[in-house]
């Protein structure tokens, strides 16, 4: 592995690199933080795709591609005369120190559940009206809905047993069925939401990243609707001349395949 020094000369040679960007390449010198954000957020989906992929070497080249939006962000925080590299960094570092007071200072932790507890408490001295300010507002509502319950269950606002989560689970999936045979369409929404939202919580009390499972069963889905494709192909057929007995001889195959 390289040296702190080689690292440091590496940064260097991305801010060298920046610089000349931004100076002499008409694409970069033309981006402002407007037109980069939904770059960035597209960087961070590929980088989550390569991390579900255990692909470590996607996973560096993803990095890299977010790194450089960092050091572009900072970069025209420099020529606006706000913020530069060096501010962001030591930002992030003082925040750390400050949220770290079991290693930076006399504070004393048993475990990881008090260790986030003290950090929403931290963030509410440092002058937050709610532990809920830090969820982003853009946040897809599956990975808000996660957040949030992170959030809330690290002030102590949560269930203590997982059974609990599943029984209000069951229940949800109840009041859903009454609205659904009602019929009305806004609260069967409403119920669905809930449904979904204890799902959710229902995840982080076994210990499962929602996201991650239902991408997973999404790419387990891909693979063998692809493969129900393929088959359908080699038999000359398209899958709307097949009926459903036929296609779900293929999709049986598809998971053994």
């Amino acid at each position: 592995m390289n040296t702190r020094k080689d690292q440091l000369q590496a940064f260097d040679r991305l801010l060298t690199i920046m610089d000349e960007l931004r100076e002499h390449c008409p694409w970069d010198r033309k981006q402002t933080m407007e037109t980069l954000r939904h770059l960035t957020i597209e960087e961070t989906y590929e980088l989550g795709d390569a991390i579900l992929d255990n692909d470590l070497e996607e996973v560096k080249k993803e990095l890299g591609d977010v790194l450089l939006h960092i050091v572009f962000y900072s970069k025209i925080g420099s020529e606006k005369k706000s913020f530069d590299i060096a501010d962001v960094a030591n930002s992030i570092c003082e925040k750390l120190i400050s949220r770290h007071p079991h290693i930076y200072g006399d504070v004393e932790v048993e475990n990881e559940e008090d260790v986030k507890k003290n950090w929403e408490n931290l963030k509410l001295k440092e002058g937050k009206k709610s532990v809920l300010e830090g969820v982003p507002r853009s946040l897809p509502a599956l990975v808000k809905a996660s957040r949030i319950q992170d959030k809330v269950a690290g002030v102590g606002f949560d269930w203590e047993e997982p059974q609990q989560v599943f029984e209000k689970v069951k229940e949800e999936l109840e009041e859903l069925q009454e609205e659904v045979n009602q019929q009305n369409q806004d609260l069967i929404e409403a119920e669905f939401g809930d449904v979904l939202f204890s799902m959710i919580n229902y995840a982080r009390f076994l210990n499962i990243n929602p996201e991650n499972a239902l991408e997973r069963t999404n790419k387990k889905f891909i693979k063998r609707f692809q493969y129900l494709e393929e088959k359908a192909k080699e038999n000359k057929k398209s899958l709307k001349e097949m009926t459903l007995e036929e296609m779900d001889v293929f999709w049986e195959e598809a998971k053994k395949a």
